[in-house]
């Protein structure tokens, strides 16, 4: 009898286990095709969908193995969860390896079309109103991104158009979900903007000089100071787009939520989001192109701490 290991919903290896254990698993829906397994001896993990002495397993029709949402806010307080970072970046490397038409032109289409319109967005005389439409757009097309990405992760089926669903459901919340996080975090910076105006910009400009640059220096260390704060608020609200997509919440609720559970475990988050931010930056040295494939990593690790936080099973 052969033994498995496997990657558990919250991102954790088990094993070995024996072939039976897994086709219960599997009847049970606690796995699925695209959960992650590797047999004893094996170097890699693969999908279970890659196994041919499980394809019996998927012939009857089950329930998607979806995450039930947590029915009160007590439950979510009590629920408690740890995050493996690497993992999370690891599993998002092989969604992608394993569904990389969907993902890549998912990302593709979403790259191209906030690419098209933050670029109108700096046309002369038009681009104050692309401003306004790429403010708009942006919730409900992240928020479709994320909902296939979701579906992908849950070993759901999902195509390239279901990138729009936050078009066709939710929109304003979507719209709002990500507007008002924004610009709650933004207003963080605003104190060290209006110094800036008082006592670099106004009395340059009325000097008829250049800003004093010695001035200029005096506002880096309060430029950083002030995001601290907006850096934690948006680690805070970063489910935010998510829990609306995925379970209905307005986007207040999201926030509230997202806010509870992210505090419980700040830096894990934080260190997320910084190991997602570093996997973009290598995107972007690799002309910009690599963004097409480092993005889809980060949406699907991103996701995947979602669904260890947000999970209904207590850690």
């Amino acid at each position: 009898m052969a033994n498995y290991f496997i990657i558990g919903g919250d991102g954790k290896e088990y094993g070995p286990v024996t072939d039976e254990d897994v086709r219960q698993w599997i009847g049970e829906g606690r796995l699925n095709a695209q959960s992650q397994a590797k047999a004893e001896g094996d170097a890699e993990f693969r999908a279970l969908a890659q196994f041919p002495e499980f394809a019996g397993a998927y012939a009857q029709p089950t329930t998607p193995p979806t995450i039930a949402p947590l029915k009160t806010a007590a439950d979510f307080l009590e629920h408690d969860y740890e995050l493996d970072l690497g993992g999370c970046i690891a599993r998002g490397f092989e969604l992608l390896k394993n569904n990389f038409a969907l993902l890549f032109l998912t990302a593709l289409v979403y790259a191209s079309i906030a690419g098209f319109v933050a670029g109108l967005g700096m046309v002369p005389v038009v681009g104050a109103l692309f401003s306004i439409v790429n403010m708009i757009i942006a919730g409900p097309l992240i928020g479709g991104v994320y909902y296939v990405t979701l579906r992908a992760v849950r070993g759901q089926s999902a195509e390239v158009g279901d990138v729009f669903t936050g078009f066709r459901q939710s929109f304003g919340q979507l719209f709002l979900g990500n507007l008002i996080p924004s610009l709650l975090a933004g207003l963080c910076v605003l104190p060290v903007v209006i110094i800036a105006v008082l006592i670099v910009v106004l009395p340059a400009a009325a000097a008829h000089q250049d800003p004093d640059p010695h001035k200029l220096l005096i506002l880096i260390p309060l430029v950083l100071l002030a995001l601290i704060p907006a850096v934690y608020l948006q680690t805070c609200w970063v489910f935010t787009v998510p829990l609306i997509i995925d379970r209905g919440l307005d986007f207040g609720a999201a926030m509230r939520l997202s806010w509870k559970m992210v505090r419980k475990h700040w830096w894990q988050v934080f260190g997320l989001s910084v190991i997602v931010g570093l996997v973009n930056v290598a995107g972007v040295l690799l002309c910009l192109v690599g963004l097409l494939f480092t993005v889809p990593i980060s949406i699907a690790a991103l996701m995947y701490a979602y669904e260890t936080i947000f999970s209904a099973e207590k850690n």
